[in-house]
Parts: structure tokens; sequence; C-alpha cells
């Protein structure tokens, strides 16, 4: 079969970009390297205000269908917001639509010569996964990922109620590390499948988002509240200052603190990690050899930030080990994010 981008190449219909942004510049990126032509750029009403990108024009949806009639349309942009999806299925209905899988970070792209490199680490994750839905979470996200087809993704969506009543299972005694605890979201998410806890270390290295989740979680009791990344070194790294979930180690306009799994566990041992921290999750992992070996927490690894996470986070927690059972979950959004391994 042909992955979407050589299909795309020798495509007779004009392409629209539906959306404009990072997500857009990294698909014309792609385009560019494979001779695809775009013709146009459109955005939802109220983003056109006379814009131009990369020298098109933007219009709305109205006016390219007045331009183009028949056309392809590729989502540029990630929501997980109802309405949101729903008008995008509404344009798929009328147009040929593909919401393209480029990945948040790195260059690595999940395309037909990417899975026939890694077919047998592929089939080896997929051999390990838990339970059925699971399996077809995986083999959706791999036909997204080749093809741009959102129905992939619609087909194999779970709501977060499922995770807390059938894997999870919190106990009363949890310690609870959140790793990219953003503005405290996910904290109120753990206080409310939780009846008591023992102690919740929150930590978000962006420093004007650290203190909106401070400002939220100010009435939280047995919380630490921690400025800084998780990664594989204890220091100072660069940091992307975006004041939002994109803010990232590695590179950027700033200096942040950084510190390992091993060293955040030396105060409070964790019962359940969640890690969501912007492709810096297999380094996380590798940081917490000790912890992941000695204790044995439950986890919840974003897969879904680098093409790689899908086969590398399960092999990396397995390289430390290999009694953990594996789940794999997508929560309602395109593109294929908040998708996530469970282990416990």
């Amino acid at each position: 079969m042909k992955d979407l981008w050589n299909y795309l190449k020798e495509a007779q219909k004009p392409i629209l970009l539906y959306g404009m942004g990072n997500g857009a510049d990294k698909i014309i990126s792609v385009c560019d390297r494979y001779g695809i032509e775009i013709s146009g750029v459109f955005a939802s009403d109220g983003f056109v205000r006379q814009k131009t990108f990369h020298g098109f024009k933007v219009t709305d949806y109205n006016t390219a269908k007045e331009n183009f009639d028949d056309m392809i349309v590729l989502v540029c942009f990630g929501s997980a917001l109802p309405e949101v999806l729903g008008n995008i299925r509404r344009i798929a209905s009328e147009q040929e639509l593909y919401a393209p899988d480029v990945p948040v970070y790195g260059d690595v792209l999940f395309n037909m010569e990417y899975v026939l490199d890694n077919r047998e680490r592929l089939e080896n994750v997929y051999n390990i996964l838990a339970d059925e839905q699971s399996k077809k979470v995986f083999e959706n996200a791999v036909m997204y990922k080749l093809t741009g087809k959102i129905d992939y993704l619609f087909d194999c969506e779970t709501q977060p109620c499922e995770i807390y009543e059938n894997i999870l299972k919190f106990s009363d005694s949890e310690t609870y590390f959140d790793l990219g605890a953003y503005r405290g979201d996910t904290v109120e998410e753990f206080l409310s499948n939780t009846d008591s806890y023992n102690h919740i270390v929150a930590v978000e290295p962006d420093k004007k988002t650290y203190n909106k989740l401070c400002a939220a979680t100010a009435d939280i009791e047995n919380i630490s509240n921690i400025n800084a990344c998780v990664s594989d070194i204890d220091g100072e790294v660069l940091f992307d200052m975006q004041h939002s979930r994109g803010s990232s180690a590695g590179q950027g306009n700033g200096s942040i603190n950084s510190m390992t799994l091993d060293t955040l566990s030396k105060e409070s041992t964790p019962t359940y990690i969640k890690m969501d921290i912007e492709g810096a999750e297999v380094a996380a992992i590798k940081s917490g050899a000790d912890t992941i070996i000695r204790y044995k927490p439950k986890m919840q690894i974003a897969a879904y930030h680098r093409s790689e996470d899908l086969i590398a986070v399960p092999e990396n927690v397995l390289n430390l080990r290999n009694d953990y059972k594996i789940y794999l979950r997508h929560f309602p959004s395109l593109p294929c994010w908040d998708m996530s391994y469970y282990f416990v």
C-alpha cells in the first residue's frame, strides 16, 4: 500500500491546507520534500482576518469550495473540542480529507519506509499488549499514521473514565507524580478519581504556566509543586518557553532546572506516575531506572510526541521491568494526540 505522502504526490485534485501555524509549517515541509503541490489555505471563520500564509491568501471553507469545488483537504492543527471535531467531520463528508501525521518533536516521519524498517519491533509491541482494545488502538494508530484517514482514530476512541475504572484502579494511599502538570488539570483529574491519597508531586517547567498551576492548586492538601523539567540529567538545560503545553527542553529562549526521575523520587516514592513531557518521555524513563525497577509504579506515558514513541516507550519500560501489563488508549482528538500507554 502507499502511504499518504506518496498518494498525495500522484493526486490529481487541488490540495488545500485547513489551518495555519506550526502544524501547517511541518506539513508544508514534508510536502516540499515529496514534491507535493499545495493550492491554497483556508481557516475556520474566526481565524481568516485577511491573512496570508506561505504566500497564500487565507480564505474560509465556503470560499475555498467556490474556488476549487472538489479538493483534497489536509487538516493542519490538533483539537479535542467536540465542536471542532464535528466541523472536521462535516468537511470530510463533502471533501476528500486527511489529517497528516507529523511528529510534534523530532524529524522521523511515520511513513511506509519507517514501518518496513521497524516491522519486527512493531509486531513485538503489538504482541505484548494486554487486551484486545489496546491491540485495536495500536493497529488503528499505525494505519492512521500511514494514511491520514481520520476514521481510524474515531473508531478506537476511549473515554477517560474507562481507564480509571478498569486499568489504573487507584488505592486510597497513592503518591502521584504528575510530570507535565500544566495548569493543574491532570491533578484535578486525579483527585476526581480517588477518595484519598498520600501525596501529589506536580512538576511543570514553564514558569508562567507553573504560576498558574500553583494558583489552581493552592487549596489542595499534601501537594508539592516543582518548577523544573524531568529529563535524563540533573542540572540546567535550555528550554523553549512557550507558556503552553508545547514548552519543551533541549532548545529555546531560556534555561530551566532539570531533574531525573530517580532524583525526584528521593524525597517521595511514587506509586503512580503520569508523563506528558513534550517528547522527553523516553529520556525520563531511562532517568528513572532505579525507581521503576525498585518500586514498579503504575504509569501513564504519552505515546504521540515523537514518531518513535509508539515503539520506544514500551520497549524502554520493558527493558527495566518485564512484568508490567501494558495497555494503550486513545481519547477523542485529532490528530493522533491524547494517546498513552498504561503500565500496571
